[in-house]
């Protein structure tokens, strides 16, 4: 059986030299070569989705891969595609490289320039080791080979947007109809969520910062399991202490999330971090909260162009929501996705605080009301966004409300505890 490569390369005059080579190899199959990390994941994704036995058996890295660092890259492909080997290809084949790179998951690597014979031995190695991880799949091996959970980041286009409920309230709508949910508080410095859900907690995100090699057993440990059944993961009670979570931590925290819960979703606060930057860049979905006002859109429009020129994300790939809406407001969504570039969620959210002040201040944000406007339009959000899995059968439990246009409502079935 032909051994399956797929390589990973953005530098054109490398790609060239790489695809000879292999096509020279004996019982290789390369396969149409990925320019950058997020087609790389993206590519091993779909064919995940199909089956493991659809995935390459070797992936080639190349050292000067983009945007996400080759051997951040190799973590992310050894943690959500464990059946899958990948070479990192280096002109530095220094010990301490060739360490850091087994330490984050490859299976080889080739210096350069390429040799044949070296080349030909690692990619043979590795498509033995990738065939021996098949057969044990196979044989009913728990080992986690999806294509990983749905990742949605929100941000808030300054403070006092929402960001915090939003993220609440999108995370109780997906564990609410099924789903594995985490729930993560990526404001290191000064993170809400166990204000808001009445959570006294040890440990917090800082806790997984200094470990390479997060297993199901060390997540466990640091996540809270709240009452509502949602996998907490919470910011510092010390706000100091968020430094200690770097991008290269964060990339790590959030691809261990990803493989064991269905949904995660993390409040990355109005402050962009190292570790927020990785996380948004990571995401499935990148929300970005604003209020219908000046001062907040135009927070938005400086957000949304920050991200971009650090090549975060591009604003087409953002999506706006928009907090305390109402017909009143001069500033509507449409305006607000023309002055933003970005998409601008269907489903908006109605100004009615006081049916939130009082769950706000005893901290229980968990127990508002299902018949909360608030509520259902969030989770009308959720369901919009595909987080939430509807029972069959299941039907619209709410109208648009006179002068809040564009929210909407949905009803979930609640799952009995026990």
């Amino acid at each position: 059986m032909p051994t399956r490569i797929l390589p990973a390369v953005g530098d054109a005059d490398a790609v060239r030299s790489i695809t000879t080579l292999l096509s020279q190899l004996p019982d290789a199959e390369p396969v149409a070569p990925v320019v950058d990390s997020t087609q790389l994941i993206d590519t091993l994704a779909r064919l995940a989705a199909e089956s493991v036995d659809e995935l390459p058996e070797v992936v080639v890295v190349h050292e000067r891969i983009g945007p996400v660092p080759a051997l951040e890259l190799i973590r992310e492909v050894a943690l959500r595609f464990p059946a899958v080997g990948v070479i990192l290809v280096t002109s530095d084949a220094s010990p301490g490289l060739f360490q850091a790179a087994m330490d984050y998951g490859a299976r080889g690597l080739v210096a350069l320039p390429l040799s044949y014979e070296e080349l030909a031995s690692r990619v043979q190695a590795v498509a033995q080791w990738s065939v021996g991880v098949r057969r044990h799949l196979g044989a009913g091996g728990d080992v986690f080979t999806g294509v990983g959970g749905t990742v949605v980041t929100v941000s808030g286009a300054k403070g006092g947007t929402g960001a915090t409920l939003t993220a609440i309230q999108l995370a109780l709508a997906a564990q609410a109809s099924g789903r594995s949910t985490a729930l993560v508080d990526m404001d290191l410095q000064t993170g809400d969520i166990a204000s808001y859900l009445d959570v006294q907690f040890r440990r917090s995100v800082v806790d997984l910062a200094a470990i390479t090699d997060i297993s199901p057993r060390v997540l466990a440990d640091a996540v809270f399991r709240h009452d509502t059944g949602l996998a907490l993961l919470l910011a510092p009670a010390e706000g100091e202490r968020g430094e200690d979570v770097t991008d290269r931590a964060a990339r790590q925290i959030v691809s261990a999330l990803r493989s064991r819960y269905e949904v995660v979703v993390i409040d990355c606060g109005a402050q962009l971090g190292g570790a927020g930057a990785a996380a948004v860049e990571m995401a499935d979905r990148a929300l970005l909260v604003t209020t219908p006002d000046v001062v907040s859109v135009r927070g938005a429009k400086r957000a949304v162009r920050m991200w971009d020129r650090l090549q975060i994300r591009k604003a087409e790939e953002t999506t706006v929501v928009v907090n305390r809406h109402s017909r009143l407001t001069e500033i509507q969504p449409p305006l607000i996705q023309r002055i933003t570039g970005t998409t601008v969620a269907a489903t908006a959210i109605p100004a009615n605080f006081k049916e939130l002040q009082g769950v706000v201040d005893a901290g229980r944000i968990h127990e508002l009301e299902n018949k909360s406007s608030v509520k259902q339009a969030l989770w009308g959000l959720a369901a919009e966004l595909g987080l939430v899995k509807v029972p069959d059968g299941a039907q619209k439990a709410g109208r648009l409300r006179g002068g809040d246009r564009g929210s909407s409502s949905v009803s979930f079935r609640r799952r009995r505890e026990g």
